[in-house]
């Protein structure tokens, strides 16, 4: 007979419940173990929420470990999922599908610790821009592991927390849970034990794994529960009645037992066509965990779209699965892109150098070029052995559109390492030719666009950042071009401007680290500006933290942007101690931020009461940016130094403002001369 659980009424958290559904906040979140009587009370107030609004659409979420493996898997009955790049564009396309019917929109999410990261993130923005009102429940104990959007939703009081306490007969209760798993009659059991590896399963799929018959005797006994879920997925799903039905279940199966399961369940899922890319993105990684693995070619596929919505993990875990079958060259690329954009360089080049280039066609040559050049100067911080390995790779190829993507990655190189002039010769000669490639497009005007901004060309900024964000290049690119538009913004004096274009790159769009933490940058230097030190360093302490293991020039750049706030904040001791980190990582694949290096030199020496050794490194930094065609930045240090007490930084502010127009030079000329 079905398991009776001994749940508390719980009538104060239900009215706490019902009472932030109609306050300020967007709702509540219901933390407490299993057995407690979460969802119990998530439906509770919902019915009685729906019932005095009549209007409004009430949908469930329900999260499950299954379906924590894929982006946007919980949400795939509600959301389309379009296949394309940038993990933000997929957030918005998401979001206006969700909330496009007319109504106030419900939200109920059950176990929301077992989202995946882009589902997390969708429903913190939902509370975020008040798009709908919403209920949450998770485990108390897992609260700490889940997707930080989902333990953000209390941390930025965006949501009330309610915590339930256990019932007091839990251990009893956990007695009960075995008990009936282990009496469960053979047929009901086996739907159990599909729904514990893989949930939830259409109930036309469990079907044809056991039979109708079993489905109806487990549904009657307790054990599962079907639903239609609505949206766009009208066919009714099973899922188990109770995590730790499932719970119980894998444990008494064993690792024979459930991976026997998933090579059932693979077999009958495919025998139809995915409707949309998050089943396919289940169905692969069930496959892989299953002895009926998937046709290598489609396995990375499926890695290569699991990398376009920003899931790195299930990208390196499906294209190390797809290298140990086959071992060929797109698996070994989709991996090596995985690793590198999670700032694992030298596991990224291991893989990348036990290709053969004697065996590889002129494309594939490229493609396996262009990524280990990548790696080699960025990741691995040997610039040189980059450049003279694509100079090789040019002399090797015939094809003019291979030619123009490496010219375009070398317009890259250049411009880290300091070398505006010939970047910005380079990057023009591409975006002029007609067989640049998106790969090439977006490289040239990325750096192009960076340039520009930093050279004080602010009219040619928008062009070329449409051009490169055109391309839809996956990648670190569009912070490139973030930082353009940023300086851009900073320049005018358009502060408010500056502030909300760099929040849209840390608004848990960037799903993985580092991304986040490059985000978190280009916050800080706004923040800077902006003179709010304390925020700054919040925000720099754990992102240099982050980027420090990577070898992303934004590493060394994120020191010293620290060190600068420290200084500001006159913490001399933790200044000196930033300023120390970003100089021993300091080098030519971050020297085209040599000038902010300086800067942060001149506020820590300002900040031991040391004005001359200040003036004099802020004057270094000045004309090391006036050296190098960085008009802009050079204004911004000869600012410092008038800031710092130096009498002669106005005739070079006089001229550099008759060669970059803007407001901030014009404001730091006049304050120099009063």
């Amino acid at each position: 007979m079905p398991i009776r659980w001994n749940v508390p009424e719980h009538s104060a958290a239900l009215h706490r419940l019902g009472t932030a559904l109609t306050g300020a906040q967007a709702g509540a979140v219901v933390l407490g173990p299993d057995g407690c009587g979460k969802s119990t009370l998530a439906r509770l107030a919902a019915e009685a929420h729906a019932e005095r609004h009549p209007d409004t659409r009430v949908r469930w979420v329900i999260g499950t470990p299954a379906e924590r493996q894929v982006p946007f898997g919980a949400f795939s009955h509600l959301v389309r999922v379009a296949d394309i790049g940038k993990p933000a564009a997929l957030l918005r396309a998401a979001r206006d599908s969700l909330v496009e019917e007319s109504g106030d929109l419900l939200l109920v999410v059950d176990d929301a610790h077992l989202l995946d990261t882009l589902s997390a993130t969708l429903v913190y923005q939902l509370a975020l821009t008040g798009s709908a009102r919403m209920i949450l429940t998770g485990r108390a104990d897992y609260a700490p592991a889940a997707p930080a959007p989902i333990t953000a939703l209390w941390g930025d009081d965006l949501l009330s927390r309610i915590d339930v306490d256990a019932p007091e007969q839990r251990s009893e209760a956990s007695g009960d849970v075995d008990t009936f798993v282990a009496g469960l009659p053979a047929d009901a059991r086996s739907v159990l034990d599909y729904l514990a590896v893989f949930e939830p399963l259409a109930s036309v799929d469990l079907i044809g794994l056991t039979s109708a018959e079993a489905v109806r005797q487990a549904e009657e006994l307790g054990a599962v529960e079907t639903r239609t879920r609505g949206g766009r997925e009208p066919d009714p799903v099973v899922y188990t009645a109770h995590p730790l039905f499932a719970e119980r279940a894998r444990g008494c199966m064993g690792d024979t037992g459930a991976r026997a399961r998933r090579t059932e369940a693979v077999r009958v899922l495919t025998a139809r066509p995915c409707a949309h890319v998050g089943e396919q993105l289940r169905l692969a990684a069930l496959a892989a965990d299953s002895d009926a693995p998937q046709p290598a070619a489609d396995v990375v596929d499926s890695a290569q779209q699991a990398l376009r919505l920003g899931d790195l993990h299930l990208g390196e875990r499906l294209a190390r699965h797809a290298l140990d079958r086959d071992g060929g060259l797109p698996a070994r690329l989709a991996l090596a892109h995985a690793l590198a954009w999670q700032g694992r360089g030298r596991d990224a080049d291991a893989v990348l150098a036990a290709a053969d280039p004697a065996t590889l066609s002129e494309p594939e040559l490229l493609a396996w070029a262009l990524p280990r050049a990548a790696n080699q100067f960025f990741m691995l911080g040997e610039p040189e052995r980059a450049t003279a390995f694509l100079a090789a790779t040019r002399d090797r190829v015939s094809g003019p559109s291979a030619r123009i993507t490496l010219d375009a990655l070398g317009a890259t190189f250049a411009m880290n390492a300091g070398n505006l002039g010939r970047a910005v010769q380079t990057a023009t000669a591409v975006l002029a030719d007609p067989a640049a490639d998106d790969m090439a497009v977006a490289w040239a005007g990325s750096a192009a666009a960076l340039c520009a901004a930093r050279a004080g060309r602010f009219d040619e900024v928008g062009p070329l950042a449409r051009r490169a964000l055109d391309a839809e290049h996956p990648g670190v690119l569009r912070f490139t071009v973030g930082l353009a538009e940023i300086t851009t913004l900073l320049m005018a004096q358009r502060l408010d401007e500056a502030r909300e274009l760099a929040w849209q790159f840390t608004d848990f769009a960037e799903l993985a680290q580092p991304g986040r933490a490059i985000g978190e940058v280009l916050v800080a230097q706004v923040l800077i500006a902006a003179e709010e030190f304390d925020a700054a360093i919040e925000l720099l302490a754990p992102a240099a933290a982050t980027l420090e293991r990577t070898g992303y020039s934004w590493g060394p750049l994120s020191l010293t942007l620290l060190a600068t706030a420290l200084a500001r904040r006159s913490d001399i001791a933790g200044a000196a101690k930033a300023l120390s980190r970003a100089e021993s990582r300091h080098g030519t694949k971050s020297a085209l931020f040599a000038p902010e290096l300086g800067v942060a030199r001149a506020w820590q020496r300002a900040g031991m009461r040391d004005q001359h050794g200040a003036i004099a490194a802020a004057r270094d930094a000045a004309r090391m940016a006036e050296r190098t065609g960085q008009s802009a930045v050079a204004l911004q240090a000869w600012s410092v130094a008038t800031q710092l007490g130096d009498a002669r930084a106005v005739d070079p502010l006089v001229k550099l403002c008759a060669e970059v127009d803007c407001t901030f030079g014009r404001t730091a000329l006049q304050r120099a001369r009063n």
